[in-house]
Formats: structure tokens, C-alpha cells, sequence
């Protein structure tokens, strides 16, 4: 499985009092509690309990054919299959969580689907945590570099432990803090701000081709994490990309909000976009623009959308989605976290404290993929005594950031009342949401691996808004969708036709291509990119002179060399 870094996702608790925790702990114990709800009712478990007492038996002769699913890189080490002692602890573990599984298997169809969501995340977490690799008896090869080493694997595993539990938050690091540096490594795309307020920097990128398209594209990034996730190391840049395709490409580059800017909230950004957006036509010529905006960064522009429509406002031509979910009728990856007592408690947190902070952001999720983004480094950091892997996109994911109090409160009213999708149930910039008004054209993508904005209700969009629309579905996760450069022989994904009400009928009937999901965004976004002019070698414009080069000083947490 890849080591890709799950987004910041703002449901969390912020400096938690004891009071906040016990009511937190709370829904942990409310989802034990559904599980054994149905533990008690007998008959799930004495079925479960003579299958794995027949299973451990078959283990204990040497008969059982137990192992581990395809990918699960914990049991690769050769003991696991050729030591009789360590494929028999393996097979009674493997058995052990299959029980379990099967008895949370049977709870999702006795309650709803949010308490069942609880409850599989409650036993995903433990059966990791439980797991023989994570001690170092049971893990063959730490007790191997162990030996190897002299035991310098478990000195230097002491000090990560150390470390970590003064610098992380107890936390295992899953980077190698030295490894990028922003500028030098990672955002490196040639361009230059030039436009920059309290909310955000824009930049403009540097043209590569001799022409490019006259209408210009404005990027929308999410406000949680930096926006260079579009812009990592050569190669793996959508923003290298969309400039390598003759597109006059800008970027949105938000502050990390502190303390004092905890009342900005979705008027804030959604006027912010708008901002832009006027800066981006007023140096390139153009009347209007078009717009691609990434997870959040596509609510955001949504609420502005909205307005533009209602107001008869032509600035944006055509608006792309990744991964945006307007809909949250299904909140489905999310659903564990939907209980209506943790949002309250969480709104209140919310403004007390003003911001959400990064740290409090970069940990809320990573609970729900505990393999891959904990104990793959509780043994690597500790078992092991190493450093983490140097990977670009998990040296972004640990580069966090803020989010305002008031925004979150906002994400998390939209979250829980699925205010946006529902006419009127909420306003932006003084205007009543209706996403029926909205008749601009529009690209939309999901991923279908995707456990966090499920493709299905990302597809949704296509369903919400009036305009001519086109949907188009990647292979991978979240993240791993976006950072998507062609060229990889194992990228693919399914475009169809027009679609309709039915997600898995448009799926049926759409056609697998070989590639990314960037090249076919490209060709929509330059049919309606207008013709092709001369590129200019100059950046900025006489009233939007060059701030400085790009990545820009947000990114970075500075503001005019000072830090913000």
C-alpha cells in the first residue's frame, strides 16, 4: 500500500480539556459498547468463537492455509512463512482480526451506518495496534537488526522514541524533517507573486511554450495544508503540467492564519477568489477566467460561484473540480466523526480558541489509516532505530497549517446540515446558496479509492449544478489522484458521457484510458481556454508589479521577510 499521506481534514479537538477528552473517549466507548451490543446477543460471537477455535487448531497442527491479503507489507520478511514459532503467531493474529471483522461486519447490519462506521473504526485501530510486528519479539526483523547491530537499532530507536515524545506530540515522525526544503526542492516551478494581501499571495507562473491560451487558469488550493502539494518536485507538478500545456496558469497561496485571524470564515476566502480572480484578468488582458479548485479550495470557490450567479456575474468562464465534495447527504469515510455531540463540542473549541492549529489538523485523520501512517513508522523509528523514508508528499503533509475558528465552524455546519447541497440553507457574501443557479460549465473528478471524498459523492456535483458538465474518474486515494504526472504506466482512469443520476451507471458505461487525469482536465480546460496568443516574457503587469520570485513568502510562513 502506498505510503501516501491522507489531507488535513478540520474535525478535531484543539487543546482538549479533561472535560473535552472524557466526552471525546466517550464515542470511542459508545462504539465499543455497539459492539458488544451484539457480542451479547450470543449467537455472532459463539459462531465466531468455534470458527477461530477450529482455525487455531488447524495453526497449532500446521494445517491452517491463514496469511496475509495481497499488499499487506507487514509479514514480508521470510520468517513470517519459513520459522514455525513466528507463521504461527502470524496466522492466530490474522485469524483473531478476521473474527473480529466478522463480528463487526454483522453490527453494520443491525444499526445505522454512522454507528457501524464508529464501530469499524474502533476495531480497525485496535486490531493494528495489536499487531505482532508493532513489539519487538514478535517482529523478526527488528529482533534481527537487533542482533546485527549490536543493539545500536534499539539505541537509536530509544532516541527517535525520545524525540518524538518531546517534539511530535508522541507521535512517530514519518519524515525526515531535513530532507526537502520549500523553494530549493519542493515548489520550484519558475514564476513570481504578484499580488499579495493579508489573506493571500498570488503567483503567476513562468510560460514555457511560445504561445499559450489567451483565457487564463486561476488554481484554488485547499486552506488546509500549503498549496505546493500541485507543485512538488519536478515531474510530479500539476502546475508544471497545466504551463508545459500552454496555459497562463496563477496560483492562490493562502496565509497560515494565527489567533488573531480566527474570525475569518468563508465570505473571507470566497471574496478573496474573487480578489484574484480580478487581479488574474486585469494582467492578462482577459474579461474572464477559468477556475480549478482542489478539495476544499472547490467548496470555497462554490460559495463564490453562487454569488457570481446570482449576481449576473460573467468573471468565470468554466470551473473544475478534484476531489471537492458539495454534497455530505453521505459523509461516508467521514461518518465515524459525524456524531452530532462531537460537533458541537468541536464548534465550541472552535471559537474559544480562534484556530484550528497544524498539528491539531495533521493528526485528526491519520487514526483512520493506523497501518500505513503509525506503526509502518512506530517499527521503522523504533523497532528498527531509522530514520523515515525522504517522500515528498509526506514532507508535505507534516508542512501544516492553521484554519480559522470561524471558517471551521462553517466547514463543519456544511458537514453536519449538508447546508450547501440544500437550497437556502445557508449564505455566502450576502447571498442565498442555491447550486441549481450555478450554469457555468464544469469538469469534475473523483478517485475511486478514494476513502475520505468518495468518488460517488464527488460525482454528485455533476448532479447539483445546471451547467453542461463532465466527469472524470481516477485510480488511487486522495492525495495520490492529485499528485498524478503522466507517464506512469499504472495511472489510469474512466472517462464516459454526459452523466446522469446513477454514479455506477456512468461507470458501466465509461471507458478505461491509460494515463492521468491532468491530460484530460487539460484538453477540456484548453477547448474553452480561447485562442492562442504570443506568450509574454514579462510577469506581473504595471499596476501588479513582481513582489518576489515564487514559491512566495506564505508558503513559508513569512510576510515581507517578516514571520506572520
Amino acid at each position: 500500500m502506498s505510503k501516501t499521506a491522507e489531507p488535513k481534514i478540520a474535525l478535531v479537538i484543539p487543546n482538549a480539556t479533561p472535560e473535552d477528552e472524557d466526552r471525546a473517549g466517550g464515542r470511542a466507548r459508545n462504539a465499543l459498547n455497539a459492539v458488544t451490543g451484539v457480542v451479547g446477543q450470543g449467537r455472532v460471537v459463539l459462531e465466531e468463537s468455534l470458527r477461530l477455535g477450529r482455525e487455531l487448531t488447524k495453526i497449532t497442527v500446521g494445517r491452517s492455509d491463514v496469511g496475509p491479503a495481497a499488499g499487506d507489507r507487514r509479514f514480508t520478511d521470510q520468517a513470517w512463512t519459513n520459522n514455525p514459532i513466528y507463521r504461527r503467531v502470524q496466522q492466530t493474529y490474522l485469524a483473531s482480526v478476521d473474527a473480529v471483522e466478522s463480528v463487526v461486519e454483522d453490527l453494520g447490519r443491525r444499526v445505522d451506518d454512522r454507528h457501524a462506521r464508529e464501530a469499524a473504526f474502533v476495531s480497525t485501530v485496535l486490531t493494528s495496534a495489536l499487531a505482532p510486528t508493532n513489539y519487538l519479539p514478535t517482529n523478526p526483523a527488528a529482533v534481527k537488526e537487533a542482533f546485527d547491530t549490536g543493539g545500536m537499532s534499539l539505541v537509536r530507536g530509544a532516541r527517535n522514541y525520545v524525540s518524538d515524545l518531546r517534539h511530535n506530540g508522541g507521535m512517530p515522525r514519518m519524515i525526515d524533517p531535513d530532507a526537502f526544503t520549500v523553494g530549493v526542492d519542493l515548489a520550484v516551478t519558475p514564476g513570481a507573486v504578484v499580488a499579495r494581501d493579508e489573506v493571500a499571495e498570488v503567483l503567476q507562473y513562468t510560460p514555457t511554450t511560445e504561445t499559450v491560451y489567451e483565457r487564463p487558469v486561476l488554481v484554488v488550493p485547499p486552506p488546509i495544508g500549503r498549496y505546493y502539494f500541485l507543485d512538488l518536485r519536478p515531474g510530479r507538478s500539476f502546475v508544471e503540467h497545466a504551463v508545459s500545456r500552454g496555459l497562463q496558469t496563477f496560483m492562490l497561496a493562502w496565509r497560515n492564519p494565527q489567533a488573531e485571524q480566527g474570525d475569518w470564515d468563508l465570505d473571507t476566502y470566497a471574496q478573496r477568489v474573487s480578489d484574484a480572480i480580478d487581479e488574474v484578468r486585469e494582467i492578462t488582458g482577459s474579461d474572464d477566467v477559468n477556475v480549478i479548485g482542489f478539495c476544499a479550495g472547490g467548496l470555497i470557490t462554490t460559495a463564490l460561484l453562487n454569488h457570481l450567479a446570482a449576481t449576473g456575474d460573467t468573471r468565470v468562464h468554466s470551473m473544475s473540480y478534484a476531489v471537492t465534495m458539495l454534497d455530505f447527504a453521505d459523509p461516508a469515510g467521514l461518518a465515524a466523526f459525524s456524531g452530532p455531540r462531537l460537533l458541537q463540542l468541536v464548534k465550541g473549541r472552535s471559537r474559544r480558541n480562534g484556530i484550528i492549529s497544524a498539528r491539531d489538523m495533521g493528526s485528526a485523520f491519520t487514526w483512520m489509516r493506523p497501518n500505513d501512517l503509525v506503526f509502518n513508522y512506530v517499527v521503522n523509528n523504533y523497532l528498527m532505530g531509522r530514520t523515515p523514508p525522504a517522500f515528498d508528499i509526506l514532507s508535505w503533509n507534516a508542512d501544516g497549517t492553521n484554519l480559522p475558528g470561524a471558517l471551521h465552524v462553517q466547514f463543519l455546519d456544511i458537514f453536519e446540515n449538508n447546508a450547501l447541497a440544500t437550497p437556502g440553507a445557508m449564505t455566502a457574501l450576502g447571498t442565498p446558496v442555491d447550486l441549481g443557479r450555478i450554469t457555468v460549465p464544469t469538469f469534475v473528478s473523483g478517485a475511486i479509492a478514494d476513502h475520505l471524498t468518495s468518488w460517488k459523492n464527488c460525482y454528485r456535483t455533476t448532479q447539483l449544478l445546471s451547467g453542461d458538465t463532465k466527469f472524470v474518474l481516477s485510480f488511487s486515494g486522495h492525495i495520490a489522484s492529485l499528485v498524478n504526472p503522466p507517464g506512469n504506466p499504472k495511472s489510469h482512469y474512466w472517462e464516459g458521457g454526459e452523466p446522469g443520476p446513477d454514479p455506477e451507471a456512468w461507470l458501466d458505461a465509461a471507458t478505461k484510458k491509460t494515463g492521468s487525469w491532468w491530460e484530460s482536465w487539460a484538453d477540456w480546460v484548453s477547448e474553452r481556454a480561447g485562442e492562442r496568443i504570443a506568450a509574454s516574457t514579462r510577469l506581473g503587469s504595471d499596476e501588479h508589479t513582481v513582489l518576489g520570485d515564487a514559491p512566495g513568502l506564505y508558503v513559508r510562513d513569512l510576510k515581507a521577510g517578516i514571520p506572520v
